[in-house]
Protein backbone atom coordinates (compact mmCIF):
# COMPACT_ATOMS: atom_id res chain seq x y z
CA UNK A 1 0.00 0.00 0.00
CA UNK A 2 2.82 2.01 0.37
CA UNK A 3 3.73 2.10 -2.89
CA UNK A 4 0.47 3.49 -4.22
CA UNK A 5 0.60 6.18 -1.74
CA UNK A 6 4.55 7.35 -2.88
CA UNK A 7 2.48 7.47 -6.42
CA UNK A 8 -0.37 9.40 -4.99
CA UNK A 9 2.05 11.80 -3.83
CA UNK A 10 3.95 12.60 -6.88
CA UNK A 11 0.86 12.70 -9.41
CA UNK A 12 -1.07 15.30 -6.21
CA UNK A 13 2.45 17.29 -7.07
CA UNK A 14 2.14 16.83 -10.92
CA UNK A 15 -1.44 18.36 -10.91
CA UNK A 16 -0.31 21.30 -8.67
CA UNK A 17 2.26 21.94 -10.98
CA UNK A 18 -0.11 21.93 -14.07
CA UNK A 19 -2.14 24.37 -11.95
CA UNK A 20 0.27 26.54 -11.44
CA UNK A 21 1.22 25.85 -15.46
CA UNK A 22 -2.19 26.88 -16.69
CA UNK A 23 -2.70 29.38 -14.47
CA UNK A 24 0.62 31.26 -15.87
CA UNK A 25 -0.78 31.11 -19.39
CA UNK A 26 -3.64 32.72 -18.48
CA UNK A 27 -2.01 35.19 -16.40
CA UNK A 28 0.16 35.47 -19.47
CA UNK A 29 -2.93 36.21 -22.10
CA UNK A 30 -4.92 38.00 -19.85
CA UNK A 31 -2.24 40.98 -19.63
CA UNK A 32 -2.35 43.59 -22.26
CA UNK A 33 1.28 44.13 -23.50
CA UNK A 34 2.66 47.69 -22.25
CA UNK A 35 5.65 47.70 -23.89
CA UNK A 36 5.89 51.13 -25.88
CA UNK A 37 2.27 51.69 -24.40
CA UNK A 38 1.23 54.70 -22.71
CA UNK A 39 4.24 56.82 -23.55
CA UNK A 40 4.91 60.39 -24.70
CA UNK A 41 6.88 59.21 -27.80
CA UNK A 42 5.82 57.96 -30.97
CA UNK A 43 6.53 54.01 -31.59
CA UNK A 44 9.13 53.74 -33.69
CA UNK A 45 9.51 50.69 -36.61
CA UNK A 46 12.93 49.71 -37.30
CA UNK A 47 13.30 47.85 -39.98
CA UNK A 48 13.45 43.99 -39.67
CA UNK A 49 14.77 41.55 -42.21
CA UNK A 50 12.75 38.34 -41.50
CA UNK A 51 15.08 34.65 -42.13
CA UNK A 52 13.02 32.17 -43.09
CA UNK A 53 15.35 28.80 -43.50
CA UNK A 54 13.26 26.46 -45.47
CA UNK A 55 13.70 22.70 -45.65
CA UNK A 56 11.07 20.16 -47.47
CA UNK A 57 7.30 20.68 -47.47
CA UNK A 58 6.03 21.49 -44.12
CA UNK A 59 2.42 21.44 -43.81
CA UNK A 60 0.21 24.31 -45.10
CA UNK A 61 4.32 26.00 -46.38
CA UNK A 62 2.42 27.86 -49.23
CA UNK A 63 0.01 29.84 -46.94
CA UNK A 64 2.62 29.47 -44.07
CA UNK A 65 5.34 31.55 -46.23
CA UNK A 66 2.32 33.58 -47.56
CA UNK A 67 1.69 34.99 -44.57
CA UNK A 68 4.71 37.18 -43.98
CA UNK A 69 3.79 38.85 -47.62
CA UNK A 70 1.06 41.11 -46.37
CA UNK A 71 2.54 42.44 -42.46
CA UNK A 72 1.44 45.66 -41.73
CA UNK A 73 4.53 47.40 -41.04
CA UNK A 74 6.29 49.94 -42.68
CA UNK A 75 9.79 48.50 -43.56
CA UNK A 76 10.78 44.74 -43.78
CA UNK A 77 12.48 42.23 -45.85
CA UNK A 78 12.17 38.77 -46.58
CA UNK A 79 14.91 36.32 -47.06
CA UNK A 80 14.08 32.59 -47.55
CA UNK A 81 17.42 30.23 -47.55
CA UNK A 82 18.23 26.96 -49.06
CA UNK A 83 20.51 24.40 -48.95
CA UNK A 84 19.40 23.38 -52.66
CA UNK A 85 17.65 23.95 -55.95
CA UNK A 86 16.16 20.62 -55.75
CA UNK A 87 14.02 21.18 -52.69
CA UNK A 88 10.56 21.39 -53.28
CA UNK A 89 10.11 24.39 -50.71
CA UNK A 90 12.36 26.38 -53.31
CA UNK A 91 9.32 26.40 -55.57
CA UNK A 92 6.97 27.40 -53.37
CA UNK A 93 9.27 30.39 -52.21
CA UNK A 94 9.68 31.66 -56.07
CA UNK A 95 6.19 31.06 -56.45
CA UNK A 96 5.85 33.52 -53.43
CA UNK A 97 8.13 35.78 -54.48
CA UNK A 98 6.74 35.95 -58.04
CA UNK A 99 3.38 36.78 -56.48
CA UNK A 100 4.51 39.37 -54.61
CA UNK A 101 6.72 41.74 -57.20
CA UNK A 102 6.30 44.82 -54.82
CA UNK A 103 7.71 43.10 -51.56
CA UNK A 104 11.56 43.28 -50.73
CA UNK A 105 12.19 39.16 -51.00
CA UNK A 106 15.48 37.09 -51.62
CA UNK A 107 15.77 33.48 -51.74
CA UNK A 108 19.55 32.19 -51.06
CA UNK A 109 20.48 28.96 -52.45
CA UNK A 110 23.72 28.39 -50.84
CA UNK A 111 25.22 24.84 -49.72
CA UNK A 112 26.64 25.99 -46.25
CA UNK A 113 28.29 23.11 -44.02
CA UNK A 114 30.11 24.94 -41.67
CA UNK A 115 28.59 23.65 -38.59
CA UNK A 116 26.72 20.44 -37.22
CA UNK A 117 23.45 22.24 -36.72
CA UNK A 118 21.48 22.04 -40.27
CA UNK A 119 19.06 24.96 -39.39
CA UNK A 120 22.12 27.16 -38.45
CA UNK A 121 23.56 25.85 -41.84
CA UNK A 122 20.72 26.98 -43.53
CA UNK A 123 20.51 30.73 -41.32
CA UNK A 124 24.30 31.63 -41.83
CA UNK A 125 23.87 32.70 -45.58
CA UNK A 126 20.70 34.74 -44.60
CA UNK A 127 22.28 36.51 -41.89
CA UNK A 128 24.97 37.27 -44.17
CA UNK A 129 22.89 38.97 -46.76
CA UNK A 130 20.53 40.65 -44.90
CA UNK A 131 20.29 44.28 -44.52
CA UNK A 132 18.92 45.85 -41.50
CA UNK A 133 20.03 45.55 -38.12
CA UNK A 134 17.08 43.77 -36.66
CA UNK A 135 16.63 40.14 -37.57
CA UNK A 136 13.77 38.02 -37.11
CA UNK A 137 14.35 34.48 -37.36
CA UNK A 138 11.16 32.25 -38.12
CA UNK A 139 10.54 28.74 -38.61
CA UNK A 140 8.59 27.74 -42.23
CA UNK A 141 5.81 25.85 -40.04
CA UNK A 142 4.66 29.04 -38.26
CA UNK A 143 1.91 31.44 -39.77
CA UNK A 144 1.13 34.21 -38.77
CA UNK A 145 -1.83 38.07 -39.07
CA UNK A 146 -0.66 40.97 -40.13
CA UNK A 147 0.11 42.20 -36.96
CA UNK A 148 3.04 40.12 -36.00
CA UNK A 149 6.21 42.59 -36.60
CA UNK A 150 4.10 44.99 -35.28
CA UNK A 151 3.04 43.31 -32.00
CA UNK A 152 7.32 41.42 -31.97
CA UNK A 153 8.57 44.30 -32.08
CA UNK A 154 6.98 46.74 -29.42
CA UNK A 155 8.91 45.74 -26.02
CA UNK A 156 12.38 46.77 -28.22
CA UNK A 157 10.70 50.28 -28.59
CA UNK A 158 10.01 52.76 -25.76
CA UNK A 159 10.71 50.26 -23.12
CA UNK A 160 13.58 51.78 -21.47
CA UNK A 161 16.82 52.28 -21.42
CA UNK A 162 18.31 51.77 -25.15
CA UNK A 163 19.59 48.23 -25.86
CA UNK A 164 17.83 47.07 -22.33
CA UNK A 165 16.39 44.44 -24.31
CA UNK A 166 17.97 41.77 -25.97
CA UNK A 167 15.38 38.99 -27.38
CA UNK A 168 12.12 38.86 -28.01
CA UNK A 169 10.04 35.24 -28.32
CA UNK A 170 6.42 34.36 -28.77
CA UNK A 171 3.96 32.17 -26.87
CA UNK A 172 3.28 29.25 -29.79
CA UNK A 173 0.51 27.47 -29.87
CA UNK A 174 0.30 24.27 -31.99
CA UNK A 175 -2.73 23.84 -34.51
CA UNK A 176 -4.68 21.82 -37.23
CA UNK A 177 -4.37 17.82 -36.64
CA UNK A 178 -5.35 15.89 -38.95
CA UNK A 179 -3.71 12.81 -37.91
CA UNK A 180 -2.39 10.88 -34.87
CA UNK A 181 0.66 12.57 -34.63
CA UNK A 182 -0.37 15.55 -35.35
CA UNK A 183 -3.30 15.75 -33.14
CA UNK A 184 -0.50 14.51 -30.32
CA UNK A 185 1.99 16.92 -31.42
CA UNK A 186 -0.64 19.75 -30.88
CA UNK A 187 -1.67 18.49 -27.21
CA UNK A 188 1.86 18.38 -25.82
CA UNK A 189 2.36 21.90 -27.50
CA UNK A 190 -0.39 23.24 -25.89
CA UNK A 191 -0.21 22.19 -22.73
CA UNK A 192 3.40 21.31 -21.56
CA UNK A 193 5.10 23.48 -23.69
CA UNK A 194 3.14 26.59 -23.66
CA UNK A 195 2.41 25.60 -19.90
CA UNK A 196 6.28 24.98 -19.35
CA UNK A 197 7.76 28.14 -21.33
CA UNK A 198 5.07 30.69 -19.09
CA UNK A 199 5.81 29.27 -15.79
CA UNK A 200 9.41 29.77 -16.70
CA UNK A 201 8.97 33.24 -17.19
CA UNK A 202 6.26 34.13 -14.67
CA UNK A 203 7.24 32.29 -11.44
CA UNK A 204 11.32 31.29 -12.20
CA UNK A 205 12.00 34.65 -14.58
CA UNK A 206 14.06 31.91 -16.44
CA UNK A 207 14.54 32.60 -20.32
CA UNK A 208 13.05 29.70 -22.61
CA UNK A 209 13.29 30.99 -25.90
CA UNK A 210 11.77 28.67 -28.79
CA UNK A 211 13.22 28.98 -31.49
CA UNK A 212 10.16 29.53 -34.10
CA UNK A 213 10.42 33.19 -33.52
CA UNK A 214 13.21 35.07 -32.18
CA UNK A 215 13.74 38.62 -32.81
CA UNK A 216 17.01 40.26 -31.88
CA UNK A 217 19.41 43.06 -32.96
CA UNK A 218 22.94 41.33 -35.04
CA UNK A 219 25.03 43.93 -32.49
CA UNK A 220 23.29 42.01 -29.30
CA UNK A 221 23.67 38.66 -31.21
CA UNK A 222 27.45 39.29 -31.86
CA UNK A 223 28.57 40.58 -28.63
CA UNK A 224 27.11 36.35 -27.57
CA UNK A 225 29.28 35.12 -30.41
CA UNK A 226 27.02 35.52 -33.59
CA UNK A 227 25.36 32.61 -35.30
CA UNK A 228 28.25 30.64 -35.83
CA UNK A 229 29.17 29.81 -32.38
CA UNK A 230 25.79 28.05 -31.79
CA UNK A 231 26.78 26.61 -35.35
CA UNK A 232 27.22 22.83 -33.28
CA UNK A 233 24.93 23.30 -30.74
CA UNK A 234 21.36 20.92 -31.41
CA UNK A 235 19.28 24.06 -28.66
CA UNK A 236 20.84 27.05 -30.82
CA UNK A 237 17.67 28.70 -29.58
CA UNK A 238 17.58 27.86 -25.85
CA UNK A 239 21.28 28.63 -25.94
CA UNK A 240 20.97 32.18 -27.80
CA UNK A 241 18.72 32.92 -24.70
CA UNK A 242 20.70 32.02 -22.23
CA UNK A 243 24.01 33.72 -23.74
CA UNK A 244 21.50 36.81 -23.53
CA UNK A 245 19.93 36.48 -20.39
CA UNK A 246 23.95 36.13 -18.72
CA UNK A 247 24.95 39.00 -20.55
CA UNK A 248 22.42 41.19 -18.73
CA UNK A 249 19.97 41.29 -21.62
CA UNK A 250 16.00 41.14 -21.11
CA UNK A 251 14.35 38.48 -22.85
CA UNK A 252 11.42 39.17 -23.58
CA UNK A 253 7.78 36.43 -23.76
CA UNK A 254 5.64 38.76 -25.85
CA UNK A 255 2.02 37.02 -25.51
CA UNK A 256 0.90 37.55 -28.63
CA UNK A 257 0.22 34.57 -29.48
CA UNK A 258 1.10 32.83 -33.22
CA UNK A 259 0.43 29.67 -34.53
CA UNK A 260 2.85 26.36 -35.13
CA UNK A 261 0.88 24.62 -38.56
CA UNK A 262 0.69 20.65 -37.91
CA UNK A 263 -1.57 18.95 -40.11
CA UNK A 264 -0.41 15.57 -40.97
CA UNK A 265 2.44 14.52 -38.87
CA UNK A 266 2.95 10.34 -38.55
CA UNK A 267 3.09 8.81 -35.33
CA UNK A 268 6.77 7.96 -35.84
CA UNK A 269 7.39 11.37 -36.52
CA UNK A 270 6.49 12.52 -33.34
CA UNK A 271 8.22 9.71 -31.80
CA UNK A 272 11.28 10.90 -33.13
CA UNK A 273 10.79 14.48 -32.56
CA UNK A 274 10.15 14.28 -29.04
CA UNK A 275 12.78 11.82 -27.95
CA UNK A 276 15.54 14.15 -29.76
CA UNK A 277 14.20 17.00 -27.69
CA UNK A 278 14.15 15.11 -24.24
CA UNK A 279 17.92 14.22 -24.89
CA UNK A 280 18.34 17.81 -25.65
CA UNK A 281 16.40 19.13 -21.87
CA UNK A 282 18.43 16.04 -20.29
CA UNK A 283 21.56 17.42 -21.73
CA UNK A 284 20.65 20.90 -20.79
CA UNK A 285 19.18 20.02 -17.27
CA UNK A 286 20.80 17.50 -16.07
CA UNK A 287 19.29 16.00 -12.56
CA UNK A 288 16.12 18.75 -13.19
CA UNK A 289 15.05 16.73 -15.79
CA UNK A 290 13.21 14.20 -13.32
CA UNK A 291 11.01 17.11 -12.50
CA UNK A 292 9.31 16.56 -16.02
CA UNK A 293 8.77 12.62 -15.15
CA UNK A 294 7.20 13.74 -11.56
CA UNK A 295 5.15 16.46 -13.64
CA UNK A 296 3.27 14.22 -15.67
CA UNK A 297 0.39 13.50 -13.52
CA UNK A 298 -1.09 11.12 -15.49
CA UNK A 299 2.10 8.69 -15.78
CA UNK A 300 2.83 8.77 -12.56
CA UNK A 301 -0.63 7.48 -11.60
CA UNK A 302 -0.52 4.60 -13.45
CA UNK A 303 2.44 3.31 -12.11
CA UNK A 304 0.91 1.85 -9.25
CA UNK A 305 -0.70 -0.33 -11.91
CA UNK A 306 1.97 -1.54 -13.49
CA UNK A 307 4.53 -1.46 -9.88
CA UNK A 308 1.80 -2.30 -7.49
CA UNK A 309 -1.94 -4.04 -8.65
CA UNK A 310 -4.19 -3.40 -11.08
CA UNK A 311 -7.33 -3.04 -8.47
CA UNK A 312 -10.40 -0.76 -8.23
CA UNK A 313 -8.49 1.77 -6.60
CA UNK A 314 -5.69 1.90 -8.25
CA UNK A 315 -7.80 2.32 -11.74
CA UNK A 316 -10.48 4.61 -10.34
CA UNK A 317 -6.90 6.77 -9.32
CA UNK A 318 -5.43 6.50 -12.65
CA UNK A 319 -9.01 7.39 -14.31
CA UNK A 320 -9.73 10.64 -12.01
CA UNK A 321 -6.51 11.97 -12.58
CA UNK A 322 -6.94 11.61 -16.74
CA UNK A 323 -10.49 13.51 -16.59
CA UNK A 324 -8.65 16.20 -14.68
CA UNK A 325 -5.69 16.25 -17.18
CA UNK A 326 -8.65 16.13 -20.46
CA UNK A 327 -10.09 19.20 -18.64
CA UNK A 328 -6.92 20.85 -18.14
CA UNK A 329 -5.94 20.44 -21.64
CA UNK A 330 -9.34 21.63 -22.79
CA UNK A 331 -9.16 24.97 -21.07
CA UNK A 332 -5.62 25.84 -22.51
CA UNK A 333 -7.59 24.97 -25.91
CA UNK A 334 -10.00 27.02 -25.49
CA UNK A 335 -7.69 30.03 -23.94
CA UNK A 336 -5.08 29.97 -26.39
CA UNK A 337 -7.36 29.62 -29.53
CA UNK A 338 -6.04 26.35 -30.42
CA UNK A 339 -9.30 24.26 -29.54
CA UNK A 340 -8.79 20.57 -32.10
CA UNK A 341 -11.44 20.54 -34.42
CA UNK A 342 -13.81 17.81 -32.70
CA UNK A 343 -13.46 18.46 -28.46
CA UNK A 344 -13.47 14.43 -27.98
CA UNK A 345 -9.89 14.76 -29.28
CA UNK A 346 -8.82 15.53 -25.99
CA UNK A 347 -9.36 12.35 -24.63
CA UNK A 348 -6.12 11.48 -26.18
CA UNK A 349 -4.52 13.19 -24.09
CA UNK A 350 -3.76 11.09 -21.59
CA UNK A 351 -2.75 8.66 -24.33
CA UNK A 352 -0.43 11.16 -25.32
CA UNK A 353 1.04 11.70 -21.80
CA UNK A 354 1.95 8.37 -21.52
CA UNK A 355 3.86 7.96 -24.33
CA UNK A 356 5.42 11.10 -23.53
CA UNK A 357 5.89 9.55 -20.19
CA UNK A 358 7.94 6.32 -21.72
CA UNK A 359 9.84 8.66 -24.39
CA UNK A 360 11.19 10.13 -21.52
CA UNK A 361 13.55 7.13 -20.51
CA UNK A 362 15.19 7.20 -23.79
CA UNK A 363 17.40 10.15 -23.17
CA UNK A 364 18.65 8.09 -20.02
CA UNK A 365 19.85 5.25 -22.44
CA UNK A 366 21.24 7.11 -25.55
CA UNK A 367 22.86 9.95 -26.22
CA UNK A 368 22.47 9.90 -29.84
CA UNK A 369 19.96 11.49 -32.72
CA UNK A 370 19.33 11.70 -36.39
CA UNK A 371 18.48 14.65 -37.50
CA UNK A 372 17.73 15.50 -41.66
CA UNK A 373 19.96 12.02 -42.24
CA UNK A 374 23.05 12.64 -40.41
CA UNK A 375 23.64 10.77 -36.58
CA UNK A 376 25.32 12.72 -34.44
CA UNK A 377 26.25 12.33 -30.48
CA UNK A 378 24.66 15.09 -27.77
CA UNK A 379 27.31 16.29 -25.47
CA UNK A 380 26.68 18.79 -22.93
CA UNK A 381 24.76 21.31 -23.03
CA UNK A 382 23.56 19.97 -26.64
CA UNK A 383 26.82 20.19 -27.79
CA UNK A 384 26.83 17.99 -31.31
CA UNK A 385 29.43 15.60 -32.45
CA UNK A 386 29.61 13.54 -35.03
CA UNK A 387 28.94 9.92 -34.56
CA UNK A 388 30.83 6.87 -36.02
CA UNK A 389 29.24 4.57 -38.04
CA UNK A 390 31.56 2.27 -38.01
CA UNK A 391 32.62 -0.49 -35.36
CA UNK A 392 31.30 -1.39 -31.62
CA UNK A 393 29.30 1.80 -31.39
CA UNK A 394 27.81 1.96 -34.72
CA UNK A 395 26.86 -2.06 -33.57
CA UNK A 396 25.37 -0.58 -30.34
CA UNK A 397 22.96 2.08 -32.29
CA UNK A 398 22.11 -0.25 -35.11
CA UNK A 399 20.60 -2.59 -32.73
CA UNK A 400 18.80 0.28 -30.70
CA UNK A 401 17.29 1.64 -34.31
CA UNK A 402 16.53 -1.94 -34.86
CA UNK A 403 14.48 -2.45 -32.00
CA UNK A 404 12.91 1.41 -32.64
CA UNK A 405 11.77 0.58 -35.42
CA UNK A 406 10.29 -2.91 -34.94
CA UNK A 407 7.79 -1.13 -32.21
CA UNK A 408 7.17 2.06 -33.87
Amino acid sequence: MSLFWIFAFLTFFGLIAYGFQIWAVRSYLSTPCSCGEGLALPRLFPPVSVLKPLKGLDDNLYDNLLSFCSQDYPEYEIIFSLQSHNDPAYRIAKRIKDKHPGRNISIIVEDCSIGLNPKVNNLLPAYKASKYEYILISDSNVIVDKNYLREITKPIDNSGPVGEVGLVSNIIKGVGGRSLGAIFENLHLNSFIVGSVCFLHSFLKLPCVIGKSMLMSKKDLEAIGGLRSVKDILAEDYVIGERMHKAGKKVVLSNYMISNVNEYWGFKRFLNRHTRWGKLRWKIGGSKYVFELIGNPVFMSAMPIVFWQCSKLTVTFAVLTSIIKVFGDFYLGRKTGAELDNPFLYLLSPVKDLVIGLIWTVPIVSNTVVWRGNRYSIGKDSILSPCPETGIWSLRYRIIDAIKERFA
